[in-house]
């Protein structure tokens, strides 16, 4: 049996910069992972099956699932038995699905003795970022991606407020189509004070109007800025939040337990960003 992790994708930056005549936005992200994520197993079988587990499991197991199209992507007439450990929320801004894909890729390619593909961006725009797994600048249509030097350690925690948003409503909400890049050439964080800094400069371009469609997030944001953590944002188109913390192993497990405590309808995990 082969097992892969499929860690959440956060996205610390989301600039939006233009749209093609062909619908495609043009974005510009700083993108991270975290310790966080749904988790594939995948053992040789007779036929070629998904099975789907764990607390965000319900109505996931359909023939359009991006687990399914990745393994006949990957090899159309071999056969495997899959398990998806669903963990993370459905439609969250996160990279759920994008990120299943490309840890089953990984654990098929394993398993069939095959090397991953090269055009995994046919899957969907987010699975080459997922399948890369490191700190990466994100640019285009999500075609173009830029490695980063190691990171800060950070302490991450994630919060969702139960509300699943549409991610084509939310671009189609946003009036402005072209807005500043990151600078060119991004700086050297020496800690993690400087880089939640930096942060604090940059935008999520998607987050107004996601907020204007699920105000929900605005009373996350809110509650994590009140946290003691160094920076909190949303995550792509939402609804998942993050806040950064100090790589102490306590503030943000502490801020996860009150927010368990004072909010139980939220789903909120506490990790590392890798």
């Amino acid at each position: 049996m082969i097992t892969e992790t499929a860690p959440a994708k956060i996205n610390l930056t989301l600039h939006v910069t233009g749209q093609r005549s062909d619908g495609y936005h043009l974005l510009d992200s700083l993108v991270v992972f975290a310790d966080i994520g749904d988790q594939i197993t995948a053992s040789p079988a007779s036929g070629l099956s998904l099975r789907v587990d764990g607390p965000f499991a319900a109505g996931l197991e359909g023939d359009d699932n991006l687990v399914l199209q990745a393994a006949r992507f990957l090899g159309p007439q071999r056969k495997a038995r899959i398990t998806l450990t669903k963990n993370l929320p459905v439609a969250s801004g996160i990279g759920g699905g994008s990120a299943d894909a490309a840890a089953a890729l990984r654990a098929l390619s394993r398993l069939w003795d095959v090397p991953l593909p090269q055009d995994v961006a046919a899957l969907g725009a987010d699975v080459p970022a997922c399948v890369h797994g490191k700190p990466l600048r994100l640019q285009g249509i999500g075609d173009r991606i830029s490695p980063l030097p190691t990171l800060p350690a950070l302490d991450i925690l994630l919060v969702n407020p139960g509300v699943s948003v549409s991610t084509p409503a939310i671009f189609k909400a946003l009036t402005q189509k072209a807005h500043p890049p990151m600078p060119e050439v991004l700086p050297d964080w020496p800690d993690a004070a400087n880089f939640a800094g930096w942060l604090a400069r940059q935008r999520n371009d998607l987050a107004a109007p996601a907020m204007q469609l699920a105000p929900e997030i605005d009373a996350v944001l809110h509650r994590l800025r009140a946290s003691n953590c160094l920076f909190a944002g949303m995550s792509g188109s939402g609804a998942t939040c993050f806040a950064l913390f100090l790589p102490d192993g306590y503030s943000a497990k502490a801020a996860q337990a009150q927010i368990a405590a004072e909010t139980p309808d939220w789903w909120a995990a506490a990790g590392k960003v890798n």
